[in-house]
């Protein structure tokens, strides 16, 4: 064997497709090592001969390397550019390599060698699956102090990081016609035959290089091509088209509704040097008509003793890192298998020069060219035996063979085994999308079935074996119409074996793995069963099986089938464990993105608060929001400043900056139809220029949002919601439009922003504002109280709207943000002189309150219906449907006991009760008291003279007159309950 040991002793040299001269420097454990540019870090660990790469969960076993891709449950390191930048658990098979990298093994101490953690194997008969629900029981004060810290500081994998993580992240939403998930040949046979028709089209795949299983396939023509070569030609020519888009490194870990994907793209984890203002990874939210799956299948290991020896790995790793990386996994390499595959794996690596002693084939008889080729190869062929035990302790030494049986044992000297159990097809997206898998007993594994969305599987994926029939699935997916793309060589993955291999059965207590990042055995398992868990959710929970990061990729078929052994079920009556996003573990700051530091929660302000801050306003918080909350004179307090402000307006007029309000555009011919399904109110008969208070309520009836809705014209209507209900209200509405009622012929605008919104509020707000409007009659027969207009003031364009949440004359003057500063100044410099004052959000809260006028969320806690907050009258009484109409007809929403919305009023006027405050019947009564109602709203009122309260009280209604009491624990409160309007009762300050 030749070999170059510029890059490790392994390298070989003539093989694989990297480069020898670009060479890159990484360190491992403080080791110094050399790899070449587009090594992953397991390919360049094994061309140093390092394959003892980390520990055990459970047991703190030696590990090394199984497998070469993201289904790697072993190789977890931890992997560091510097103090800030620091990541643990990332899979050595999928990090590539840069200059400076260094590497830490994970889960050892004091090193990866000796660690004292491997004492649990040596106490491992102690420690069996599901120990943890029966131990640590007893002391009972010995959990808070002795067991529980030590749990969790042996709980999980690897050390999180200490430091602020100073990478950038990006995000980015897109639209296509076709998303393809994998570029190998069914993906890109599928985006060429797509990309011909025109369509716009994603493909995406999670490694460097498009190619899949053809990047190791060494005996596959494409189109008279090698295989390789014609996945570097096809994804050149869809690189070069303009309707295509092509990811690579680029993972689809999440399929949610409606064909939404979720890609994370790993931008810069390959660089040694990225820009500074090179994002780490770009999280993609893409939304596509079609979805083609070309996710491929997953090679099983075989389950038998001491499978997790490092230098026991996975065949078509072996066979990847031999032909793409030029690395050999060892000297003198066994193969265990029980299919066809691992004799390409073995052909490979026998004619690199690699001493290849034994083929075990648990198999009866096989019989196929490749069997012969690898018999013309001088490789022994053992038939009808299986691998019993993998000798070695932090590197596999040998193998153990048995007849399958019954027999002699017979030992043969490796320092590396390569095994396949069959392939698993990658269904975890499929099941994502909530398709049904099918079971297919003939080949023992779960295929796509019943799909629930605009999706189709090709390929491995879908259970489809054969190189050529993978091409034609491809190319009838992409619904194109292009030349037959023809393939010959290649062997079919077919066959294998699910469950525990000859010598790790139910007769044997042999520590053979089925999930190794767990420590989970096929005992284990067993275990379980005969514990009484018959579902497989309930084994896997019992045992962690296919619960850590690699989800079970290789594991989970195994689980299932021994379960089903020992339960004496077929499979598919055992069950299969719920496949979740994400596919693969996904960083949270790609996630996150954006939204952190000062944009984690980012301050709004409106076009006027320059204004408000230049006046001295006092500021709070609404949402996110900064609203100006009173405008304090020279010796004022907060309180006095309030006062101040409602007597103006009560007085004068009051001017206030609205602009945060909720506002929604909602257009189309069905637009009224839209809103009489998301309101009580009606709305059909709403005539053109005016306005109607609304109610909106979610599915169980309960008050949801409220606002003032205008007709701007038959099929334009100005919704307007709470401050913090904006987002939530425009959620609700294109849910429902897109789910409930798709056939509506209806768009939502969200236009909060793009409106300044100026109240002008009191009995001298027309006077003040008339000489500044153009366009608009203002008297009170052409536009009376609830009214819309449309015209200008200062010349610029206006919705003005004539309404009141102060119970005075006024009007709420909309004009484009970027206009708001100046049409305010404009306003308040005409008002002034006639006793305009600005006013902040604790005065109209007063004012509101004066007049029972309710806040949602305030007044109301999720638990409130229509009639509870005393607005039947806002429920159209002819109207069949809604949105909540089924929830008001259940029975314990019209019932009595139900606490209504009230006034209060303290028997001494001068108190101010709290909000929140609890309320009873009888304060004599024994602690704890049965409270009746609370307190949701409470001010001092100068306008009333004394305190104003609103509360939530059982059966409020039929207690007015009543007294009742507020224990605090500076004595109890008496307060008499009434009517929630507390001035102008008859409303006759509305008209002006």
């Amino acid at each position: 064997m030749s070999t170059s040991t510029h890059s490790g002793s392994n390298r070989i040299h003539g093989a694989g497709r990297l480069t020898p001269a670009k060479t890159v420097r990484f360190t491992f454990d403080g080791q110094n090592l050399i790899g070449l540019e587009g090594d992953t870090l397991a390919s360049a660990l094994l061309a140093n001969g390092i394959h003892l790469v980390g520990r055990s969960f459970k047991y703190h076993r030696p590990r090394g390397i199984l497998s070469a891709g993201s289904e790697e449950p072993n190789a977890l390191v931890d992997i560091e550019r510097d103090k800030s930048r620091r990541q643990p658990n990332v899979r050595a098979t999928v990090q590539e390599i840069y200059d400076g990298l260094k590497v830490k093994s994970q889960n050892r101490w004091p090193s990866l060698t000796f660690d004292v953690g491997s004492l649990g194997d040596v106490f491992s008969p102690m420690l069996p699956a599901g120990f943890y629900y029966k131990t640590f029981m007893w002391p009972k004060f010995a959990w808070k102090s002795i067991y529980e810290p030590r749990i969790r500081a042996a709980a999980g994998l690897g050390v999180t990081p200490g430091e602020p993580d100073t990478d950038r992240y990006s995000n980015r939403f897109a639209h296509c016609d076709v998303l393809i998930v994998g570029a190998g040949a069914a993906g890109l046979a599928a985006a060429l035959s797509a990309a011909s028709t025109g369509a716009s089209v994603i493909i995406c795949d999670e490694q460097p290089e498009a190619g899949g299983a053809l990047r190791y396939e060494s005996a596959v023509t494409i189109d008279g091509q090698p295989g390789y070569e014609w996945a570097a030609s096809a994804i050149t020519k869809l690189r070069a088209l303009d309707n295509v888009t092509v990811l690579t490194r680029t993972t689809a870990f999440g399929y949610y509704a409606q064909n939404f994907i979720g890609l994370v793209e790993r931008i810069s984890d390959h660089l040694s040097s990225p820009a500074l203002d090179m994002p780490r990874e770009r999280l993609w939210q893409v939304r596509a008509k079609k979805v083609v799956l070309a996710t491929g299948a997953v090679e099983r290991h075989l389950v038998f003793a001491n499978n997790d020896r490092p230098g026991v790995m996975l065949a078509s790793a072996a066979r990847l890192f031999l032909n793409q990386h030029g690395v050999a996994v060892g000297r003198k390499v066994g193969v265990y298998t029980s299919n066809d595959s691992a004799y390409a794996a073995a052909i490979d690596l026998k004619n690199a020069g690699i001493d290849v002693p034994v083929i075990v084939d648990t198999r009866d008889n096989p019989t196929s060219a490749i069997v012969d080729a690898a018999r013309s190869l001088d490789i022994e062929v053992l038939t009808r035996h299986a691998v019993f035990s993998a000798g070695g302790k932090r590197r596999v030494s040998s193998m153990s063979i048995q007849p399958t049986r019954g027999g002699s044992e017979r030992k043969v000297a490796v320092d590396a085994l390569i095994m396949s159990g069959g392939w698993t097809p990658s269904v975890h997206l499929f099941s994502q999308s909530r398709g049904k898998v099918a079971w297919d007993a003939a080949n023992e594994r779960f295929l796509p079935g019943t799909y629930a969305q605009d999706c189709v599987s090709v390929g491995a994926c879908n259970g489809t074996d054969g190189l050529q029939a993978t091409l034609d699935e491809g190319l009838a997916a992409g619904e194109g119409r292009i030349s037959p793309i023809v393939a010959t060589g290649g062997t079919e993955w077919t066959g294998g074996m699910i469950g525990s291999a000859p010598g790790a059965g139910a007769d044997t207590s042999v520590k053979a793995f089925v999930d190794f990042q767990n420590d989970v055995t096929a005992k284990d398992v067993r275990l379980a069963v005969r514990e009484g868990m018959h579902s497989i959710e309930h084994v896997k929970r019992f045992t962690t099986n296919g619960m850590a990061t690699d989800q079970g990729k290789t594991s989970n078929l195994h689980g299932l089938a021994i379960a089903a052994e020992a339960l004496d079920r077929p499979i598919p009556a055992v069950g299969l464990t719920t496949f979740r996003a994400p596919f693969t573990p996904v960083t949270f700051g790609a996630i996150v993105n954006h939204a952190r530091h000062d944009l984690f929660d980012p301050t709004r302000e409106t076009p006027m608060h320059d204004w408000h801050a230049a006046q001295g306003a006092a500021f709070e918080d609404v949402g996110q929001w900064k609203r100006a909350w009173y405008y304090p004179q020279a010796g004022e307090d907060m309180h006095s400043g309030v006062n101040r402000e409602c007597v103006a307006v009560r007085n004068q007029a009051g001017i206030f900056d609205a602009s945060t309000l909720g506002k929604i555009e909602v257009v189309g011919p069905d637009a009224a139809k839209f809103l009489e399904l998301l309101y009580t109110n009606p709305w059909e008969k709403l005539g053109v220029g005016r306005c109607r208070y609304g109610i909106m309520l979610r599915e169980d009836g309960f008050i949801y949002d409220d606002g003032v809705v205008g007709r701007l014209a038959e099929d334009r209507f100005h919704v307007t919601t709470t401050t913090g209900g904006a987002p939530r209200v425009m959620h609700h509405m294109e849910d429902y439009l897109q789910t409930e009622f798709p056939h509506l012929n209806v768009w939502l605008t969200s236009t909060t922003e793009q409106w300044a919104v100026i109240a002008v509020q009191g009995p001298k707000a027309r006077e003040i504002i008339a000489p500044l409007v153009e366009g608009i009659d203002m008297s009170n027969e052409a536009m009376p109280h609830m009214s819309v207009r449309e015209g200008k003031i200062c010349g610029v364009p206006t919705r003005l709207f004539r309404m009141s949440f102060t119970g005075e004359s006024g009007y709420e003057i909309n004009v484009p943000a970027d206009y708001g500063r100046a049409v305010w100044e404009a306003v308040y410099g005409r008002g002034k002189p006639l006793g305009l004052t600005p006013y902040g959000t604790e005065a109209m809260h007063v004012l509101r309150a004066e007049k029972g006028y309710i806040i949602v969320g305030q007044d109301t806690d999720g638990t409130v219906t229509p009639h509870d907050a005393g607005l039947t009258w806002a429920i159209g009484k002819n109207k069949t449907d809604y949105v909540g109409i089924r929830g008001l007809l259940r029975r314990d929403l019209v019932a009595n006991g139900r606490k209504q919305l009230v006034g209060l009023k303290t028997v001494d006027p001068t108190i101010v009760l709290e909000e929140g405050a609890q309320i009873v019947a009888n304060p004599n009564q024994p602690v704890p008291m049965t409270m009746i109602g609370h307190v949701t709203s409470s001010y001092w009122s100068e306008n009333c003279g004394r305190s104003i309260a609103l509360a939530l009280v059982i059966d409020g209604t039929k207690r007015l007159g009543e007294t009742l009491y507020v224990p605090m624990p500076n004595g109890v409160i008496e307060v008499e309950v009434t009517g929630m309007v507390f001035f102008d009762e008859k409303g006759e300050r509305l008209n002006g």
